[in-house]
């Protein structure tokens, strides 16, 4: 079995005081030292400048037309035209100004002019702030106070919430740039409070192509990018020109030494908020080597429709979103009748088969290929190459039918804002890394520490322990709050709070939060990710989460239903009711229950991991009720606090006691 990991430091076991650290490994595409980046690049607006250098006509950033409220084809502008557009804002947030290592804010969803708008900012070394466009406004007026932006490029659509968090915002907020048009009442209402407001086209007037470009270096800031958080406030974490450059290298590195680089005939499909490390990562390493990138229309109706019409070669998601994907396509599986549901399994069993031998994705069944998983394959557009997954463990079930079905190497990542995005990938094409996120990026080093309060170890023959990195792409720190820093950052090593094993090929499987371990009344630990997990396996169930403490011996849970699966057991069952009405019913939550538990029992939980209630909640857990983050993590100490009335009553239940 080929290992893909090389030791550089030894075991460290510890004393009381200090916990026991496992041995330090890299990649063995870094065996022989961690990527260095090139001399005389200094900044990411290298990269976008090169690149119009190279290929200053290739179509570089496209939207669809709307006309009368449909879609039609893309339309491009290419890197030269987005360079002329580019220089000439940076020049106006001079004349504005701004000054580099001055803040400017960037609000709203994907679009050409986000990403100009960040160019911009490089050219000048001006640190750009991400507000991200799925947060409220008071997450905004924290952003914007506590990073002293000065100056925002705000989504014509957002010009509304923007104005609601304005009139906090004055001390710092002086300019607002709106990436389309502005009414002339909305131009008063900020100009009333002092603050000068643009439209696009007014702000790139105010510039010239001739402004001057101040020297760049490597350790400047490049952006704080504020984490969404699952608990407190927002933190500003402080990434440098240095660390986004490597992280794209990096990546580019390891494209090279296992499957293929981007190049100019690449496209990307941007959907996932650019306002997060991972999209902004995967968007610039796109420029760098001269690809296009083409945005969806940021309605979640029209997305396939958005990626049909694009037709992309490479396409990152997050397991909420494969997940999705999957059930959608079984569902349609299922509907096929018998014989092709037969021709589909005999398939997938052929494929799954070559795969697991070895043999690499594009020879393991092509005629199985053309002949059954196509129409999967055009769901995407017909040209993806290449996908990624990031943001969360992507469930092994899910993970194994996109390798076999979807005719294109699926790579899974693991990585944070503060390590610059991803610090372990799956080697491509391998498909052993199955159910694991990699190897360690060449630009990091990783080990395990163990946590023997809840029993890992990382010095036993299958090692576990929180992973922690250290490397070129760490994060500087966070913005004003140097005492976090001294909880996460010990020995030069960050302290990740996730849970890792080691396996035999050197790949890292995520295996719990350490955050996320309690302990049950009888002293049993609950991994409640590695348990949810488990139990959205389940078919009925598109959203779960599990609850229990120390106070109680049992665990119960609050579930998002599939309405179409609950409404074909109420056609079965001669039940009645609406959607709402059908999450009360006793028979139906019991139903459920029973389902669940079904599929823990198949999967091997133990008994106190078993659920003894379950509270059906008709309405997804959502961002406006504060119950996720943007990056669909569920926010637990808020779901406590919205459904403890719940949570009290199933305790009842569950113990036989009536409130």
């Amino acid at each position: 079995m080929a290992v893909y990991t090389v030791k550089v430091e030894e075991s460290k076991p510890g004393s009381d005081e200090k916990a026991s650290a496992g041995a330090v490994y890299r990649s063995i595409y870094a065996k022989n030292g961690l990527t260095e980046l090139p001399a005389g690049m200094h900044s990411p607006w290298d990269f976008f400048s090169d690149s119009v250098k190279r290929n200053p006509k290739n179509p570089m950033l496209g939207r669809r037309q709307i006309v009368d409220s449909m879609g039609g084809p893309y339309v491009w502008i290419t890197y030269d035209e987005a360079y002329d557009v580019a220089l000439r804002v940076g020049s106006a947030l001079r004349r504005r100004h701004l000054n580099p290592g001055d803040r400017c804010g960037i609000y709203g969803s994907n679009c050409p002019e986000w990403i100009i708008s960040m160019q911009a900012c490089t050219s000048h070394g001006i640190t750009y702030v991400p507000l991200y466009d799925t947060l409220g406004a008071n997450a905004v007026e924290f952003i914007i106070d506590h990073a002293e932006v000065s100056i925002a490029f705000v989504q014509e659509n957002k010009i509304p919430a923007m104005l609601t968090c304005l009139p906090r915002c004055t001390s710092h907020l002086k300019t607002i740039v709106s990436f389309g048009e502005i009414s002339s009442m909305q131009k008063k209402e900020t100009e009333d409070l002092g603050i000068a407001c643009f439209s696009w086209k007014e702000f790139t007037l105010l510039g010239s192509l001739d402004h001057e470009l101040p020297s760049k270096q490597r350790t400047d800031i490049c952006t704080i990018m504020y984490t969404s958080g699952t608990t407190a406030e927002p933190k500003g974490v402080i990434l440098t020109n240095g660390a986004i450059m490597a992280e794209v290298l990096s990546t580019d590195q390891l494209l090279l030494e296992t499957d293929k680089v981007g190049t100019e005939e690449d496209t990307y499909f941007s959907f996932l908020p650019l306002a997060h490390i991972y999209d902004q990562i995967i968007e610039t390493y796109c420029i760098y080597k001269g690809s296009s990138i083409g945005f969806w229309r940021g309605d979640i109706r029209y997305l396939i429709e958005d990626i049909v019409e694009l037709k992309p070669t490479i396409f990152c998601g997050v397991p909420r979103v494969f997940d999705r994907i999957y059930t959608g396509i079984m569902e349609k599986i299922s509907l096929g009748g018998a014989l092709r549901k037969a021709l589909f399994q005999y398939a997938y069993s052929y494929k799954l088969r070559n795969l697991e031998k070895g043999i690499q994705q594009d020879k393991a069944a092509p005629l199985l290929d053309r002949l059954v998983f196509d129409k999967i394959k055009q769901g995407f557009g017909g040209r993806v190459r290449i996908m990624l997954s990031g943001a969360a463990p992507l469930p092994s079930h899910v993970e194994e039918f996109l390798r076999v079905t979807c005719c294109c190497v699926l790579s899974q990542g693991y990585g944070l804002t503060e390590s610059c995005g991803g610090c372990f990938t799956s080697v491509a094409n391998v498909f052993s890394m199955m159910g694991t996120v990699g190897v360690p990026m060449t630009t990091i080093e990783a080990r395990l520490e163990s946590v023997p309060e809840l029993g890992y170890n990382a010095l036993a023959t299958v090692p576990r322990g929180e992973i922690c990195l250290r490397g070129k792409t760490l994060f500087s720190g966070y913005h004003k709050r140097q005492d976090l820093i001294e909880d996460v950052l010990v020995d030069g090593w960050f302290h990740t709070g996730d849970i890792g094993e080691w396996q035999p090929n050197g790949a890292m499987k995520i295996i719990d939060r350490k955050k996320n371990i309690f302990k049950l009344s009888q002293g049993e630990y609950i991994a409640v990710e590695n348990i949810e997990n488990t139990y959205s396996r389940c078919p009925l169930v598109t959203s779960i989460w599990v609850y229990g403490n120390s106070f109680e011996s049992f665990l119960v849970a609050v579930v998002v239903p599939d309405r179409k699966m609950l409404e074909e057991w109420v056609a079965n069952n001669n039940e009645s009711g609406d959607f709402k009405l059908l999450c009360e019913n006793l028979k139906a939550r019991k139903y459920i229950l029973d389902e669940l538990n079904s599929t823990g029992q198949k999967h091997k939980l133990r008994g106190f991991e078993v659920l003894k209630a379950v509270h059906l909640e008709p309405n997804p857990f959502d961002i406006d009720r504060d119950l996720i983050t943007p990056t669909f993590k569920l926010k637990r100490p808020q779901l406590l606090k919205y459904y403890k009335d719940c949570i009290d009553q199933l305790y009842y239940e569950a113990k036989g006691k009536k409130q």
